[in-house]
């Protein structure tokens, strides 16, 4: 599928990304503990000569405090109601680690942002945690004169 970075606004693409990240976050329906980074903005690998032109927005964040039990359930909703959302599953698997980490890869229909989902169980002494990845589709900036 050919795709043509469009022109936006980097605070258009930040909010559209916060407000999946908050969904996702909302369908894993658990009380947790989730890190706060925020969205960052990011240079996007273009192979065509754009490299440096084009950004995307990158939105990475973690459940934890909970143990193993409450994260299978997270993962269990994550692959039950991301679709009903508007995400595609992609790939559910393990990540290929000894502990046998379970991944949910999904692209969001309407945007073509996508999601990492990794359940880190925690197997080697650490704590059990989701780790959540959101990444836009990468983008042209364009600056708020260019919006007018």
């Amino acid at each position: 599928m050919d795709y043509k970075p469009q022109p936006r606004s980097a605070d258009a693409v930040k909010a559209e990304i916060s407000g999946l990240s908050s969904r996702v976050f909302d369908v894993m329906a658990i009380k947790s503990k989730v890190t706060q980074p925020g969205p960052n903005v990011q240079p996007c690998e273009a192979g065509d000569g754009d490299t440096g032109k084009l950004l995307r927005i990158r939105h990475p964040w973690s459940a934890y405090g909970v143990g193993n039990d409450v994260m299978e359930k997270a993962m269990a909703n994550l692959r039950q109601e991301l679709p009903q959302q508007g995400w595609k599953i992609e790939k559910v698997a393990d990540d290929g680690s000894k502990n046998k980490n379970m991944q949910i890869l999904a692209i969001h229909e309407k945007t073509f942002s996508q999601a990492e989902v990794t359940w880190l169980k925690g197997l080697d002494g650490h704590e059990p945690i989701v780790s959540v990845v959101l990444y836009s589709r990468c983008f042209r900036a364009m600056s708020d004169s260019d919006q007018q």
